[in-house]
């Protein structure tokens, strides 16, 4: 049962710790990684093709690597010490999951909110989200937290326990396949961009990305549709408003959590002083608020711990079977 240990582990690990600012992490590495790599890349060639085609080899020598390193890695100090393979693995699973910085970070911009300090709230909110945050009144500041929460949910919680939990249920391992995910993630984020100097090096990046976080993206809707206790309501908001969402993903989680809680996502933005429309997601049935907040945070929470619950049964099962 140690796949399910681990799965266990990693996940109270997370939720007790998350990611402290001054411990390494692997993300990092990668980050490093793609900086160096998109930088050769754009001096190399300027020729939409060339800038594609190093664009698809940077991303597989990335994802490749990460689930590969890792696995031997895990391979190696497990035949020295298993104690030791199981607390590797545990560290690693942890740090692909986000669900207690993702939690921090809301917590960390309704601090001031609540103490009526909007300057500060905008202040912090700027840490967390691309759009121009100077001009955000309190309504506006709480909408961007709860699109941020509902969008990072997905790739930066749920689909990572996908994969984790895929791998352990392949035979593999939890780690390899999760922190290939964070890999495809990491460079989603950092060069999966449809503007300059990125619009073809981060092509196959963005594109890569989009796939692996469809199949997790939708198995969060059905999660949510069942915690909502309106499934029919929450499924027919989704096929109404998300499709028209730019991302095949993005809009999907957040209209989700829109139809989940009550309210009414997307509108106007202002992104390096451009004024921005994002499509309305949801029907505005309640005003966002702190509380609005700290539940789609416990949806987040719960939807990890029924996945969770889901897998160890099924490894558990499986055990018992092969027994």
């Amino acid at each position: 049962m140690r796949p399910a240990l681990v799965l266990v582990l990693g996940v109270g690990l997370d939720a007790a710790l998350g990611d402290p600012w001054h411990w390494p992490h692997p993300v990092q590495v990668m980050g490093g990684f793609i900086q160096q790599g998109s930088r050769f890349g754009l001096h190399w060639t300027s020729s939409p093709l060339g800038q594609r085609l190093w664009g698809g080899v940077l991303a597989l020598i990335l994802i490749l690597g990460s689930g590969g390193i890792t696995a031997f890695t895990i391979l190696w100090v497990s035949r020295w010490s298993e104690l030791a393979g199981i607390g590797l693995e545990t560290i690693w699973v942890a740090s692909c999951l986000a669900e207690r910085s993702l939690r921090d970070a809301a917590k960390d911009v309704l601090e001031p909110l609540q103490q009526s300090d909007l300057p500060v709230a905008r202040q912090r909110l700027a840490r967390y989200v691309g759009r121009d945050t100077d001009r955000l009144d309190t309504s506006a500041v709480l909408r961007a937290v709860v699109e941020t929460v509902s969008e990072n949910a997905t790739d930066g919680v749920l689909a990572p326990f996908f994969y984790a939990a895929l791998g352990a249920l392949l035979g593999v391992g939890s780690v390899p396949l999760a922190m290939a995910y964070k890999a495809a993630s990491t460079l989603d984020s950092m060069v999966g961009y449809r503007r300059a100097p990125y619009t073809y090096l981060g092509w196959f990046s963005a594109r890569l990305e989009d796939g692996l976080t469809w199949l997790p993206c939708r198995l969060v809707v059905g999660t949510l549709a069942l915690l909502s206790r309106r499934p029919v309501h929450l499924w027919r908001l989704c096929y109404r408003d998300a499709r028209a969402d730019p991302s095949p993903n993005a809009g999907w989680s957040e209209c989700a959590y829109a139809a989940a809680l009550g309210i009414q996502l997307g509108g106007w933005n202002h992104y390096q002083g451009q004024r921005t429309f994002k499509p309305y997601l949801g029907e505005a049935q309640y005003p966002i608020t702190t509380a609005t907040v700290h539940r789609a945070l416990r949806l987040t929470r719960w939807s990890l711990y029924l996945w969770l619950g889901a897998v160890v049964l099924m490894l558990g099962l499986r055990a018992i079977t092969l027994t």
